[in-house]
Protein backbone atom coordinates (compact mmCIF):
# COMPACT_ATOMS: atom_id res chain seq x y z
CA UNK A 1 0.00 0.00 0.00
CA UNK A 2 3.03 2.52 0.66
CA UNK A 3 4.27 1.85 -2.48
CA UNK A 4 0.77 2.57 -4.20
CA UNK A 5 0.53 5.50 -1.95
CA UNK A 6 4.26 7.10 -2.99
CA UNK A 7 3.84 6.28 -6.87
CA UNK A 8 0.43 8.03 -6.38
CA UNK A 9 1.89 11.49 -5.05
CA UNK A 10 4.69 10.98 -7.39
CA UNK A 11 2.21 11.01 -10.62
CA UNK A 12 0.31 13.87 -9.00
CA UNK A 13 3.63 16.32 -8.65
CA UNK A 14 4.35 15.08 -12.23
CA UNK A 15 1.38 16.03 -13.35
CA UNK A 16 2.07 19.46 -11.62
CA UNK A 17 5.14 19.93 -13.82
CA UNK A 18 3.91 19.10 -16.23
CA UNK A 19 1.34 21.41 -15.99
CA UNK A 20 3.72 24.44 -14.99
CA UNK A 21 5.65 23.37 -18.61
CA UNK A 22 2.40 24.09 -20.41
CA UNK A 23 1.86 27.09 -18.80
CA UNK A 24 5.51 28.64 -19.29
CA UNK A 25 4.45 27.36 -23.50
CA UNK A 26 1.52 29.37 -23.42
CA UNK A 27 2.92 32.63 -21.70
CA UNK A 28 6.03 32.69 -23.91
CA UNK A 29 3.50 32.10 -26.65
CA UNK A 30 1.55 34.89 -25.85
CA UNK A 31 3.87 37.26 -24.85
CA UNK A 32 5.65 36.12 -28.14
CA UNK A 33 2.26 37.07 -30.05
CA UNK A 34 1.43 40.55 -27.72
CA UNK A 35 5.54 41.48 -29.23
CA UNK A 36 4.62 40.38 -32.64
CA UNK A 37 1.82 42.90 -33.03
CA UNK A 38 4.49 45.69 -32.02
CA UNK A 39 6.98 44.36 -34.42
CA UNK A 40 4.96 42.68 -37.16
CA UNK A 41 2.75 39.65 -36.94
CA UNK A 42 4.72 37.56 -39.63
CA UNK A 43 7.55 37.70 -36.60
CA UNK A 44 5.57 35.64 -34.55
CA UNK A 45 7.51 32.50 -33.46
CA UNK A 46 5.11 29.92 -34.35
CA UNK A 47 4.81 32.03 -38.05
CA UNK A 48 8.56 31.92 -38.81
CA UNK A 49 9.52 28.43 -37.33
CA UNK A 50 6.23 26.83 -39.77
CA UNK A 51 7.87 28.97 -42.29
CA UNK A 52 11.24 27.27 -42.01
CA UNK A 53 9.68 24.01 -41.85
CA UNK A 54 7.99 24.21 -45.25
CA UNK A 55 11.55 25.86 -46.39
CA UNK A 56 12.90 22.52 -45.31
CA UNK A 57 10.22 20.20 -46.08
CA UNK A 58 11.45 18.32 -49.22
CA UNK A 59 9.13 18.91 -52.11
CA UNK A 60 7.37 14.94 -52.06
CA UNK A 61 6.23 16.07 -48.46
CA UNK A 62 4.85 19.50 -49.13
CA UNK A 63 2.87 17.89 -52.10
CA UNK A 64 1.58 15.05 -49.71
CA UNK A 65 0.23 17.68 -47.69
CA UNK A 66 -1.53 19.93 -50.11
CA UNK A 67 -3.21 16.51 -51.85
CA UNK A 68 -4.28 15.63 -47.91
CA UNK A 69 -5.19 18.47 -46.26
CA UNK A 70 -5.84 20.92 -49.46
CA UNK A 71 -5.89 24.21 -48.30
CA UNK A 72 -5.79 23.68 -44.49
CA UNK A 73 -2.24 22.29 -45.04
CA UNK A 74 -1.36 25.62 -42.95
CA UNK A 75 -3.29 25.43 -40.13
CA UNK A 76 -2.61 21.42 -40.08
CA UNK A 77 1.11 22.56 -39.75
CA UNK A 78 0.76 25.20 -37.17
CA UNK A 79 -1.54 22.66 -35.04
CA UNK A 80 1.13 20.15 -35.59
CA UNK A 81 3.92 22.46 -34.30
CA UNK A 82 1.90 23.74 -31.41
CA UNK A 83 0.82 19.83 -30.33
CA UNK A 84 4.76 19.26 -30.19
CA UNK A 85 5.41 22.62 -28.48
CA UNK A 86 2.85 21.31 -26.07
CA UNK A 87 4.68 18.01 -25.69
CA UNK A 88 8.01 19.49 -25.31
CA UNK A 89 6.50 21.87 -22.18
CA UNK A 90 5.22 18.80 -20.67
CA UNK A 91 8.66 17.30 -20.52
CA UNK A 92 10.37 20.30 -19.87
CA UNK A 93 8.06 21.37 -16.70
CA UNK A 94 8.44 17.30 -15.19
CA UNK A 95 12.45 17.89 -15.41
CA UNK A 96 12.49 21.21 -13.96
CA UNK A 97 11.14 19.11 -10.70
CA UNK A 98 14.49 18.07 -10.45
CA UNK A 99 16.43 20.17 -12.20
CA UNK A 100 14.93 23.90 -12.27
CA UNK A 101 17.69 25.54 -14.41
CA UNK A 102 17.82 22.46 -17.26
CA UNK A 103 13.97 23.27 -17.46
CA UNK A 104 14.29 26.73 -18.16
CA UNK A 105 16.67 26.43 -20.32
CA UNK A 106 15.05 24.02 -22.69
CA UNK A 107 12.75 26.80 -22.97
CA UNK A 108 15.39 29.59 -23.52
CA UNK A 109 16.77 27.08 -26.30
CA UNK A 110 13.22 27.29 -28.34
CA UNK A 111 13.73 30.76 -28.29
CA UNK A 112 17.14 30.83 -29.58
CA UNK A 113 15.87 28.48 -32.34
CA UNK A 114 12.61 30.92 -33.14
CA UNK A 115 15.11 33.82 -33.29
CA UNK A 116 17.17 31.57 -35.21
CA UNK A 117 13.82 31.25 -37.85
CA UNK A 118 13.04 34.93 -37.75
CA UNK A 119 16.62 35.87 -38.71
CA UNK A 120 16.39 33.47 -41.48
CA UNK A 121 13.16 34.39 -43.62
CA UNK A 122 13.23 36.04 -46.79
CA UNK A 123 11.12 38.78 -45.73
CA UNK A 124 13.86 39.20 -42.45
CA UNK A 125 12.99 43.16 -41.73
CA UNK A 126 16.41 43.00 -39.00
CA UNK A 127 16.94 42.14 -35.32
CA UNK A 128 13.74 43.16 -34.88
CA UNK A 129 11.97 40.13 -35.97
CA UNK A 130 13.95 37.99 -33.25
CA UNK A 131 12.08 39.83 -29.74
CA UNK A 132 9.09 38.38 -30.17
CA UNK A 133 10.54 34.75 -29.78
CA UNK A 134 13.07 36.03 -27.38
CA UNK A 135 10.79 37.87 -25.55
CA UNK A 136 8.26 34.94 -24.90
CA UNK A 137 11.37 32.44 -24.09
CA UNK A 138 12.55 34.78 -21.51
CA UNK A 139 9.08 35.13 -20.12
CA UNK A 140 8.39 31.52 -20.31
CA UNK A 141 11.70 30.23 -18.46
CA UNK A 142 10.82 32.61 -15.63
CA UNK A 143 7.46 31.08 -15.11
CA UNK A 144 8.78 27.70 -15.67
CA UNK A 145 11.29 28.62 -13.12
CA UNK A 146 8.88 30.36 -10.78
CA UNK A 147 6.19 27.26 -10.83
CA UNK A 148 8.68 24.85 -10.31
CA UNK A 149 10.23 26.64 -7.13
CA UNK A 150 6.70 26.52 -5.91
CA UNK A 151 5.78 22.77 -6.39
CA UNK A 152 10.17 21.59 -4.72
CA UNK A 153 9.62 24.29 -1.90
CA UNK A 154 8.59 22.41 1.01
CA UNK A 155 9.06 18.95 -0.22
CA UNK A 156 10.95 16.03 0.33
CA UNK A 157 14.52 15.60 -1.13
CA UNK A 158 14.33 15.45 -5.01
CA UNK A 159 14.17 11.74 -6.18
CA UNK A 160 11.99 10.25 -3.38
CA UNK A 161 8.34 11.19 -4.76
CA UNK A 162 7.39 12.76 -1.95
CA UNK A 163 4.23 15.45 -2.42
CA UNK A 164 4.79 18.73 -1.86
CA UNK A 165 3.09 20.56 1.04
CA UNK A 166 -0.09 21.57 1.17
CA UNK A 167 0.76 25.16 1.48
CA UNK A 168 3.25 24.44 -1.84
CA UNK A 169 0.48 23.35 -3.83
CA UNK A 170 -1.79 26.40 -2.83
CA UNK A 171 1.26 28.65 -3.73
CA UNK A 172 1.45 26.81 -6.99
CA UNK A 173 -2.16 26.83 -7.54
CA UNK A 174 -2.31 30.33 -7.38
CA UNK A 175 0.56 31.23 -9.30
CA UNK A 176 -0.41 29.36 -11.75
CA UNK A 177 -4.17 30.58 -12.24
CA UNK A 178 -2.45 34.19 -11.98
CA UNK A 179 0.14 33.41 -14.86
CA UNK A 180 -3.08 31.39 -16.72
CA UNK A 181 -4.55 34.61 -16.88
CA UNK A 182 -1.74 36.74 -17.47
CA UNK A 183 -0.96 35.08 -20.52
CA UNK A 184 -4.59 34.80 -21.74
CA UNK A 185 -5.04 38.58 -21.63
CA UNK A 186 -1.12 39.22 -23.15
CA UNK A 187 -2.40 37.34 -25.90
CA UNK A 188 -5.68 38.89 -26.09
CA UNK A 189 -4.19 42.49 -26.44
CA UNK A 190 -1.74 41.05 -29.04
CA UNK A 191 -4.62 39.57 -31.23
CA UNK A 192 -5.94 42.89 -31.05
CA UNK A 193 -2.83 45.22 -32.31
CA UNK A 194 -2.82 42.71 -34.84
CA UNK A 195 -6.70 42.91 -35.88
CA UNK A 196 -5.27 46.67 -35.57
CA UNK A 197 -2.79 46.49 -38.00
CA UNK A 198 -4.36 45.28 -41.05
CA UNK A 199 -6.91 48.23 -40.45
CA UNK A 200 -4.92 50.53 -42.43
CA UNK A 201 -4.56 48.03 -45.38
CA UNK A 202 -8.28 47.19 -45.18
CA UNK A 203 -9.25 50.78 -44.93
CA UNK A 204 -6.95 51.18 -48.01
CA UNK A 205 -8.72 48.51 -50.38
CA UNK A 206 -12.32 49.57 -49.01
CA UNK A 207 -11.61 53.39 -50.48
CA UNK A 208 -10.41 52.09 -53.86
CA UNK A 209 -12.71 52.35 -56.78
CA UNK A 210 -11.40 50.53 -59.64
CA UNK A 211 -11.57 52.34 -63.23
CA UNK A 212 -13.51 51.05 -66.20
CA UNK A 213 -10.92 48.96 -68.45
CA UNK A 214 -9.78 50.60 -71.54
CA UNK A 215 -9.87 47.53 -72.81
CA UNK A 216 -12.99 45.72 -71.69
CA UNK A 217 -13.18 42.04 -71.85
CA UNK A 218 -15.54 40.68 -74.61
CA UNK A 219 -18.97 39.05 -72.66
CA UNK A 220 -18.84 35.74 -72.11
CA UNK A 221 -20.52 33.53 -75.25
CA UNK A 222 -24.27 32.49 -74.63
CA UNK A 223 -23.87 28.85 -73.45
CA UNK A 224 -20.19 28.87 -71.99
CA UNK A 225 -21.63 27.75 -68.52
CA UNK A 226 -23.92 24.29 -69.19
CA UNK A 227 -27.21 24.30 -67.36
CA UNK A 228 -26.07 20.64 -66.15
CA UNK A 229 -26.25 19.75 -62.55
CA UNK A 230 -22.64 18.92 -60.91
CA UNK A 231 -21.03 21.08 -63.27
CA UNK A 232 -18.49 23.62 -61.86
CA UNK A 233 -19.66 27.26 -62.98
CA UNK A 234 -17.58 28.99 -65.64
CA UNK A 235 -16.64 32.02 -63.43
CA UNK A 236 -15.37 31.09 -59.83
CA UNK A 237 -16.55 33.29 -56.84
CA UNK A 238 -13.81 35.07 -55.44
CA UNK A 239 -14.45 33.06 -51.74
CA UNK A 240 -14.38 29.81 -54.14
CA UNK A 241 -10.95 30.28 -55.65
CA UNK A 242 -8.35 28.09 -54.76
CA UNK A 243 -5.59 29.07 -52.38
CA UNK A 244 -1.83 27.51 -52.49
CA UNK A 245 0.98 29.39 -50.98
CA UNK A 246 3.16 29.60 -48.48
CA UNK A 247 2.13 31.85 -46.21
CA UNK A 248 1.03 31.38 -42.46
CA UNK A 249 -0.02 35.03 -42.17
CA UNK A 250 -1.61 36.74 -45.07
CA UNK A 251 -0.05 40.00 -45.66
CA UNK A 252 -1.88 42.84 -44.90
CA UNK A 253 -0.39 45.48 -47.54
CA UNK A 254 -1.74 48.92 -47.54
CA UNK A 255 -2.09 49.96 -51.24
CA UNK A 256 -1.63 53.79 -50.49
CA UNK A 257 2.13 53.07 -49.12
CA UNK A 258 3.07 49.92 -51.89
CA UNK A 259 5.54 50.64 -54.55
CA UNK A 260 6.17 48.17 -57.38
CA UNK A 261 10.13 48.21 -57.97
CA UNK A 262 11.60 46.85 -61.76
CA UNK A 263 14.94 46.51 -62.27
CA UNK A 264 18.22 44.38 -63.50
CA UNK A 265 19.93 43.27 -66.22
CA UNK A 266 18.48 45.27 -69.73
CA UNK A 267 16.63 47.48 -68.08
CA UNK A 268 17.53 50.66 -69.28
CA UNK A 269 15.51 52.60 -67.02
CA UNK A 270 14.31 50.99 -63.50
CA UNK A 271 11.13 52.76 -62.32
CA UNK A 272 9.42 52.29 -59.31
CA UNK A 273 5.49 52.45 -59.43
CA UNK A 274 2.90 53.60 -57.00
CA UNK A 275 -0.53 51.84 -56.60
CA UNK A 276 -2.20 55.10 -58.02
CA UNK A 277 -0.35 55.17 -60.85
CA UNK A 278 -1.35 52.15 -62.02
CA UNK A 279 -4.95 53.09 -61.90
CA UNK A 280 -4.20 55.98 -63.95
CA UNK A 281 -2.80 54.07 -67.16
CA UNK A 282 -5.36 52.17 -69.18
CA UNK A 283 -6.14 48.92 -67.99
CA UNK A 284 -6.91 45.80 -69.80
CA UNK A 285 -9.97 43.23 -68.23
CA UNK A 286 -9.72 39.66 -69.32
CA UNK A 287 -10.79 36.13 -68.69
CA UNK A 288 -8.19 33.85 -67.11
CA UNK A 289 -7.87 30.65 -65.68
CA UNK A 290 -5.85 29.60 -63.31
CA UNK A 291 -3.92 26.41 -62.57
CA UNK A 292 -1.96 25.41 -59.47
CA UNK A 293 1.35 22.97 -60.60
CA UNK A 294 -0.03 20.73 -57.59
CA UNK A 295 -3.08 19.83 -59.10
CA UNK A 296 -3.69 16.42 -59.71
CA UNK A 297 -5.15 14.93 -62.86
CA UNK A 298 -9.07 15.26 -61.67
CA UNK A 299 -7.85 17.91 -59.04
CA UNK A 300 -9.61 21.23 -57.35
CA UNK A 301 -6.98 23.43 -57.70
CA UNK A 302 -7.97 25.29 -60.83
CA UNK A 303 -10.46 28.34 -61.06
CA UNK A 304 -11.87 31.24 -63.21
CA UNK A 305 -12.16 34.87 -62.91
CA UNK A 306 -12.25 38.13 -64.82
CA UNK A 307 -9.06 40.35 -64.16
CA UNK A 308 -8.86 43.70 -64.44
CA UNK A 309 -5.17 45.24 -64.25
CA UNK A 310 -1.91 46.44 -66.33
CA UNK A 311 -0.02 45.13 -69.10
CA UNK A 312 2.99 43.81 -67.74
CA UNK A 313 4.96 43.96 -71.41
CA UNK A 314 4.22 47.64 -71.41
CA UNK A 315 5.41 48.14 -67.94
CA UNK A 316 8.73 46.21 -69.10
CA UNK A 317 9.30 48.21 -72.37
CA UNK A 318 8.72 51.58 -70.81
CA UNK A 319 11.15 50.42 -68.62
CA UNK A 320 13.88 49.55 -71.95
CA UNK A 321 13.41 45.83 -71.50
CA UNK A 322 13.98 43.83 -74.66
CA UNK A 323 12.41 40.35 -75.42
CA UNK A 324 15.41 37.75 -76.00
CA UNK A 325 14.22 37.11 -79.59
CA UNK A 326 15.02 40.67 -79.71
CA UNK A 327 18.32 40.96 -78.27
CA UNK A 328 17.15 41.57 -74.66
CA UNK A 329 20.19 40.35 -72.24
CA UNK A 330 17.67 38.43 -69.99
CA UNK A 331 15.43 35.28 -70.56
CA UNK A 332 14.06 35.12 -66.87
CA UNK A 333 12.03 37.43 -64.90
CA UNK A 334 11.37 37.47 -60.95
CA UNK A 335 8.49 38.48 -59.30
CA UNK A 336 9.44 38.90 -55.63
CA UNK A 337 6.65 39.37 -52.50
CA UNK A 338 6.49 41.10 -49.86
CA UNK A 339 6.63 38.03 -48.12
CA UNK A 340 10.33 37.23 -49.51
CA UNK A 341 8.17 34.41 -52.24
CA UNK A 342 10.28 34.49 -55.50
CA UNK A 343 8.94 33.21 -59.28
CA UNK A 344 10.78 33.46 -61.94
CA UNK A 345 9.10 33.95 -65.21
CA UNK A 346 10.32 33.30 -68.87
CA UNK A 347 10.76 36.51 -70.22
CA UNK A 348 9.60 35.54 -74.14
CA UNK A 349 6.26 34.19 -72.27
CA UNK A 350 5.65 37.62 -70.92
CA UNK A 351 6.70 39.58 -73.96
CA UNK A 352 5.15 37.27 -76.75
CA UNK A 353 1.78 39.56 -76.97
CA UNK A 354 0.16 37.15 -74.44
CA UNK A 355 -2.29 39.51 -71.53
CA UNK A 356 0.37 39.26 -69.34
CA UNK A 357 -0.68 41.39 -66.57
CA UNK A 358 -0.11 42.84 -62.81
CA UNK A 359 -4.08 42.22 -61.51
CA UNK A 360 -5.51 44.94 -59.50
CA UNK A 361 -8.86 43.65 -59.78
CA UNK A 362 -10.73 40.04 -59.74
CA UNK A 363 -14.15 39.23 -60.91
CA UNK A 364 -15.01 43.18 -60.66
CA UNK A 365 -13.49 43.87 -56.83
CA UNK A 366 -10.24 44.95 -55.38
CA UNK A 367 -7.98 41.91 -55.29
CA UNK A 368 -9.21 40.12 -51.95
CA UNK A 369 -5.77 39.71 -49.71
CA UNK A 370 -6.01 36.05 -50.23
CA UNK A 371 -5.25 36.54 -53.51
CA UNK A 372 -2.28 38.98 -53.57
CA UNK A 373 -3.82 42.41 -52.60
CA UNK A 374 -3.02 45.19 -53.76
CA UNK A 375 -0.93 44.04 -57.01
CA UNK A 376 -0.55 39.93 -58.74
CA UNK A 377 0.84 38.79 -61.40
CA UNK A 378 -0.89 36.48 -63.93
CA UNK A 379 0.66 35.01 -67.22
CA UNK A 380 -1.92 32.73 -69.15
CA UNK A 381 -0.42 29.25 -69.87
CA UNK A 382 2.25 29.19 -67.16
CA UNK A 383 1.52 27.60 -63.48
CA UNK A 384 0.97 29.38 -61.19
CA UNK A 385 4.55 28.97 -59.37
CA UNK A 386 6.26 30.45 -62.18
CA UNK A 387 3.73 33.14 -62.97
CA UNK A 388 1.29 34.01 -60.37
CA UNK A 389 3.35 36.31 -57.97
CA UNK A 390 0.80 37.58 -55.49
CA UNK A 391 1.92 40.58 -53.20
CA UNK A 392 4.09 41.61 -55.30
CA UNK A 393 6.52 43.87 -54.42
CA UNK A 394 9.44 44.20 -57.00
CA UNK A 395 10.27 42.75 -60.31
CA UNK A 396 13.78 41.81 -61.07
CA UNK A 397 15.39 41.27 -65.05
CA UNK A 398 17.94 38.54 -64.61
CA UNK A 399 18.88 34.91 -66.64
CA UNK A 400 17.87 31.43 -65.58
CA UNK A 401 21.72 30.16 -65.38
CA UNK A 402 22.48 33.02 -62.81
CA UNK A 403 19.28 32.58 -60.31
CA UNK A 404 16.98 29.89 -58.97
CA UNK A 405 13.84 31.02 -57.39
CA UNK A 406 12.02 29.24 -54.99
CA UNK A 407 10.52 26.21 -56.14
CA UNK A 408 13.33 26.05 -58.59
CA UNK A 409 15.59 25.16 -55.44
CA UNK A 410 13.18 22.55 -54.47
CA UNK A 411 13.21 20.93 -57.61
CA UNK A 412 10.59 21.88 -59.39
CA UNK A 413 11.10 22.73 -63.18
CA UNK A 414 12.38 25.92 -64.11
CA UNK A 415 9.68 26.50 -66.91
CA UNK A 416 6.24 24.92 -66.47
CA UNK A 417 3.64 25.41 -69.15
CA UNK A 418 0.61 23.72 -68.00
CA UNK A 419 -0.52 20.47 -69.71
CA UNK A 420 -3.39 20.19 -71.45
CA UNK A 421 -5.85 18.41 -69.05
CA UNK A 422 -9.96 17.43 -68.93
CA UNK A 423 -11.74 16.70 -65.79
CA UNK A 424 -15.35 15.24 -65.04
CA UNK A 425 -17.31 16.71 -62.57
CA UNK A 426 -20.22 14.65 -63.10
CA UNK A 427 -21.57 11.74 -62.37
CA UNK A 428 -18.69 11.55 -59.07
CA UNK A 429 -16.55 8.61 -58.16
CA UNK A 430 -18.95 5.47 -57.21
CA UNK A 431 -22.51 7.52 -57.76
CA UNK A 432 -25.22 5.64 -58.56
CA UNK A 433 -26.66 7.85 -61.30
CA UNK A 434 -30.07 6.56 -62.44
CA UNK A 435 -32.08 7.34 -65.79
CA UNK A 436 -32.04 6.13 -69.41
CA UNK A 437 -29.47 9.03 -70.33
CA UNK A 438 -26.60 10.25 -68.30
CA UNK A 439 -25.19 13.38 -68.82
CA UNK A 440 -21.58 13.28 -67.93
CA UNK A 441 -19.99 16.53 -68.12
CA UNK A 442 -17.01 18.94 -66.80
CA UNK A 443 -13.66 21.17 -67.85
CA UNK A 444 -10.67 20.65 -70.03
CA UNK A 445 -8.43 23.31 -70.42
CA UNK A 446 -4.86 24.30 -71.88
CA UNK A 447 -4.62 27.58 -71.24
CA UNK A 448 -3.31 29.84 -74.02
CA UNK A 449 -3.46 26.82 -76.61
CA UNK A 450 -7.23 26.26 -75.85
CA UNK A 451 -9.43 23.20 -76.42
CA UNK A 452 -10.45 21.92 -79.72
CA UNK A 453 -11.96 18.65 -78.81
CA UNK A 454 -13.11 16.47 -75.82
CA UNK A 455 -13.87 12.20 -75.92
CA UNK A 456 -15.21 10.28 -73.58
CA UNK A 457 -14.53 6.73 -73.51
CA UNK A 458 -17.04 4.06 -71.33
CA UNK A 459 -15.08 1.22 -69.85
CA UNK A 460 -13.02 -0.80 -73.05
CA UNK A 461 -15.14 0.82 -75.60
CA UNK A 462 -14.12 3.67 -78.46
CA UNK A 463 -13.70 7.32 -77.83
CA UNK A 464 -16.78 9.31 -78.41
CA UNK A 465 -16.71 12.73 -78.70
CA UNK A 466 -18.04 14.86 -76.51
CA UNK A 467 -20.46 18.28 -76.94
CA UNK A 468 -18.12 21.31 -76.21
CA UNK A 469 -19.44 24.85 -74.70
CA UNK A 470 -18.40 27.82 -76.64
CA UNK A 471 -14.97 28.74 -75.71
CA UNK A 472 -14.50 32.26 -73.80
CA UNK A 473 -10.94 32.10 -75.26
CA UNK A 474 -7.64 30.15 -75.50
CA UNK A 475 -7.00 31.62 -72.26
CA UNK A 476 -10.14 29.83 -70.07
CA UNK A 477 -11.25 26.62 -69.45
CA UNK A 478 -13.99 24.94 -71.40
CA UNK A 479 -17.10 22.95 -70.47
CA UNK A 480 -18.23 19.54 -72.31
CA UNK A 481 -20.87 16.98 -72.17
CA UNK A 482 -21.77 13.51 -73.57
CA UNK A 483 -25.12 11.99 -73.34
CA UNK A 484 -24.60 7.94 -71.72
CA UNK A 485 -27.39 6.04 -71.82
CA UNK A 486 -25.83 3.43 -69.19
CA UNK A 487 -26.24 -0.66 -68.92
CA UNK A 488 -27.10 -2.59 -65.29
CA UNK A 489 -23.80 -2.64 -63.52
CA UNK A 490 -20.37 -1.07 -63.15
CA UNK A 491 -18.78 1.14 -65.46
CA UNK A 492 -15.58 3.60 -65.60
CA UNK A 493 -15.97 6.15 -67.10
CA UNK A 494 -12.65 8.37 -69.12
CA UNK A 495 -12.06 11.85 -70.54
CA UNK A 496 -9.30 12.78 -72.84
CA UNK A 497 -8.85 16.51 -74.33
CA UNK A 498 -7.24 17.27 -77.55
CA UNK A 499 -6.14 21.28 -77.45
CA UNK A 500 -5.68 23.85 -79.95
CA UNK A 501 -2.62 22.85 -81.60
CA UNK A 502 -3.62 19.41 -82.12
CA UNK A 503 -2.08 17.63 -79.30
CA UNK A 504 -3.78 15.06 -77.26
CA UNK A 505 -3.98 14.42 -73.78
CA UNK A 506 -1.21 11.97 -72.46
CA UNK A 507 -2.09 9.06 -71.27
CA UNK A 508 1.00 8.75 -69.14
CA UNK A 509 0.00 9.29 -65.58
CA UNK A 510 2.73 11.64 -63.68
CA UNK A 511 2.82 12.90 -60.51
CA UNK A 512 3.17 16.91 -60.09
CA UNK A 513 6.52 17.25 -59.54
CA UNK A 514 8.27 18.60 -60.95
CA UNK A 515 6.25 20.26 -64.12
CA UNK A 516 2.66 19.38 -63.45
CA UNK A 517 0.30 16.17 -63.52
CA UNK A 518 -0.26 14.49 -66.16
CA UNK A 519 -2.90 11.38 -67.26
CA UNK A 520 -6.60 10.93 -68.06
CA UNK A 521 -9.29 11.24 -65.17
CA UNK A 522 -11.62 8.41 -65.12
CA UNK A 523 -14.01 7.61 -62.44
CA UNK A 524 -16.15 4.63 -61.82
CA UNK A 525 -19.94 4.28 -61.53
CA UNK A 526 -22.88 1.61 -61.11
CA UNK A 527 -25.95 1.88 -62.92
Amino acid sequence: MRAVSTFRKSLARNALGAVSGLLAGYTALAVAELVASLVRPQAGPVTVVGGAAIDRTPAAVKDFAIRTFGENDKVVLQLGILAVLGLLGVFLGIVSLRHRRGGAAGVLLFGVIGAAAALSRPDAQGIADALPSVAGALTGAAVLHLLAGKLTSGSSPAGTGADPGGSSRRGFLTAAAVTALAATGAGAVGRALIGRSGQGAAASRAAIKLPAPASAAPALPAGAQLKVEGISTFTTANKDFYRVDTALVVPKVDADTWRLRIRGKGVARPRTYTFQELLNRPLIERDITLTCVSNEVGGPYIGHARWLGVRLDDLLKECGVKAPSRGGSADQLVARSVDGMTLGSPVEDVMDGRDAILAVGMNGEPLPFDHGFPVRMLVPGLYGYVSACKWIQEIELTTFDSYDPYWVKRKWARKAPIKTQARIDTPKPFARPTGEVVTVAGVAWAQHRGIDRVEVRIDDGPWQTADLAPQANQDTWRQWSFPWKPTPGGHNLTVRATDGTGQVQTEERKRTIPDGASGWHSVFVTT
